[in-house]
């Protein structure tokens, strides 16, 4: 008989999250949502004379903000609630409520930034000054009036928010379908037991040492996806023309560059990001021909780029093992940090196994004035370790932000966000390496490296390039089919693994799995962020406290700056190509140190 998920009531309560910390029951989210309806509508007294003195200006926004923490503070509860077991139609209903009042929120606010644009910078300017309570506000200002000319009229803003919504619905629909609706089939693990494959037990079943069981979760997985061919493509497809309907509205030239501009990012750094990985893929070819030739392979397939190389290693790894290794692992970065780490272990931020209908994957989730949370899908790997060291990355920059900016500067930018959760990776995995002198322990860590930069710097440099591809061809007019996506992205995998790889057919209907692709170009900031952190993690290796200290300072700024420019204050500058060519280059180095193993 197959193995079958435990239900979400079978899962012991200390591995689950304590969402109770945000609301200590449905009655209380209840409350606050009857409160964020009422403030709604008192808000329209400010619209209209918004702008009317700095006085009325600070309380306006002030009054702004406080709606906006509490509709996050509604969603974030309302999502995690909902992803315990996405089957769970109460908390869908919260959930879609929450969005739905989001969509209210901004459509009832949408009448501020052109009443503050309608100021001059020379009027706003004079305003801050003369206003000490208005001041928190300057750098939030500032950037509204850098973005003035993509800024419509108050009726026109209004339109575009009460579009939100409909907007979100091509991640909806993805998300019900890929996690609720899918059943995937039945397959034979390495013991011949049948186990339902699931998303979280597919790259269990890809590193795999046999081929057969490898291969079989391969066509097994992508035989579902195959089914809906059309059906995720056409999801896909309003995606993006969601994400050009907003760009057109708002007078940027491309979809790419409004995405951008949210962070104050230019359109260059996306661009040479591609290009230098490209410049340089003959390093990812030498590691395909590396894994053949380790492996034993006559073919090297698509089935094949997870498989450890060092299969005389069987490492499994408990999450309370993990939760130790990763302590130590990332011990440079100072008694205060351990600390933080410990209680996020401890106080109910994670939850930890998978069940049945739980959302697939991991993530940080937070909202302002309470303890960030991490969901897991953990399986006892080594892969899942790095992956809780990921996750509490994020989580504790998350906590450093909330405790040292005020709710306004406290939630940092996307741009940033992959900092620090790949920053930990990068500091555990030279801590396994310099602990241990056996060989074979070496290579594999190196291996899982060689992985990591695979995996962040290759393959979302190459869901980069996908996205810049499929926008760029809707904005031409072309129809993203499921047959045009498929070619797509089928020549990116010949592109991106080379000529000794066998590129399955199968490979093709990848993109219709990858949640990511509903975020608006999301998935380059992996692989700058694995870039600036390598850069900072080998700062703070050579340098010490120095660099430790400089870091604590990046992890508190929140959104109280342009990232570029927090960046540049811990020491990494994202303008130029050189944080990626200097990462491209430790991962030549760590092939070598590889080679030299063998």
């Amino acid at each position: 008989m197959a193995k079958e998920l435990p239900l979400r009531s079978e899962i012991n309560e200390e591995y689950k999250w304590k969402l109770e910390d945000i609301y200590p029951s449905d009655e209380e989210w209840e409350k606050d949502f009857d409160k964020v309806k009422e403030m709604l509508i008192s808000i329209k007294d400010f619209q209209g004379n918004l702008v009317t003195s700095s006085t009325r200006l600070y309380e306006g926004l002030y009054y702004i903000m406080e709606i906006d923490e509490i509709v996050s503070r509604l969603y974030a509860y309302a999502h995690m609630r909902s992803d315990e077991d996405t089957t769970n139609s109460k908390y869908q209903g919260l959930e879609n409520r929450a969005l739905g009042i989001y969509s209210e929120y901004k459509s009832s606010t949408s009448f501020m930034i052109p009443e503050i644009i309608s100021l001059s910078k020379e009027e706003l300017s004079k305003y801050i000054e003369e206003n000490n309570e208005l001041k928190i506000y300057g750098h939030f200002l500032k950037n509204i009036m850098r973005k003035k000319e993509h800024y419509l009229s108050a009726d026109e803003e209004k339109l575009l928010a009460m579009s939100g919504e409909i907007i979100q619905g091509p991640d909806n629909i993805f998300s019900m379908l890929n996690n609720a609706d899918l059943v995937f089939p039945v397959i034979k693990n390495e013991e011949g037991e049948e186990v339902r494959l699931t998303h979280g037990r597919y790259i269990d079943f890809m590193i795999s040492k046999d081929r057969s069981v490898r291969k079989n979760a391969f066509t097994s997985l992508y035989s579902k996806y195959k089914e809906f061919n059309n059906t995720f493509a056409a999801i896909l497809s309003t995606n993006v023309k969601g994400h050009i309907f907003h760009a057109r509205a708002r007078k940027y030239n491309s979809s790419l560059e409004a995405a951008l501009d949210v962070d104050n990012i230019s359109v260059d750094i996306y661009v040479n990001l591609i290009d230098t990985v490209k410049e340089n893929i003959d390093d990812m070819y030498r590691y395909i021909s590396l894994r053949k030739k380790v492996l034993k392979l006559d073919e090297i397939h698509m089935y094949d780029i997870y498989a450890p190389l060092v299969d005389e290693l069987d490492l499994r790894i408990s999450y309370e093992e993990a939760k130790d290794i990763v302590t130590r692992g990332l011990a440079p970065l100072g008694e205060e940090y351990i600390e933080i780490l410990n209680e996020g272990f401890n106080e109910g931020w994670i939850d930890v196994y998978e069940n049945r209908g739980k959302r697939a994957g991991a993530y940080s989730s937070s909202c302002y004035g309470v303890h960030p949370y991490v969901l897991l899908n953990y399986v006892d790997n080594l892969d899942n370790v790095f992956t809780l060291a990921h996750e509490m990355g994020h989580a504790i920059h998350t906590y450093y932000s909330d405790k040292n900016q005020p709710y306004v500067y406290g939630d940092y930018k996307i741009f940033l966000a992959e900092v620090a959760s790949t920053l930990n990776e990068i500091l555990l995995s030279h801590y396994l390496l310099e602990k241990t002198d056996d060989v074979k322990m070496k290579r594999y860590l190196i291996n899982n490296y060689l992985e990591q930069f695979r995996g962040t710097v290759i393959r979302q440099t190459k869901f980069a390039e996908f996205e810049k591809i499929i926008h760029d061809e809707a904005e031409r007019g072309v129809p993203l089919t499921a047959e045009y996506l498929n070619e797509i992205y089928y020549q990116l995998n010949k592109d991106y693994y080379g000529e000794e790889m066998v590129i399955d057919d199968e490979i093709a209907l990848e993109w219709s799995r990858i949640p990511h692709f509903y975020y608006n170009f999301y998935v380059y900031k992996y692989a700058t962020g694995f870039s600036a952190a390598s850069a900072l993690a080998s700062k703070i290796i050579s340098e010490g406290d120095s660099a430790v200290e400089k870091y604590m300072n990046f992890l508190k700024s929140g959104d109280s700056d342009y990232p570029i420019n927090i960046l540049k204050a811990a020491g990494v500058d994202m303008s130029t190509p050189g944080s990626v060519n200097s990462a491209i280059a430790l991962f030549r180095e760590y092939i070598t140190r590889f080679e030299e193993l063998l």
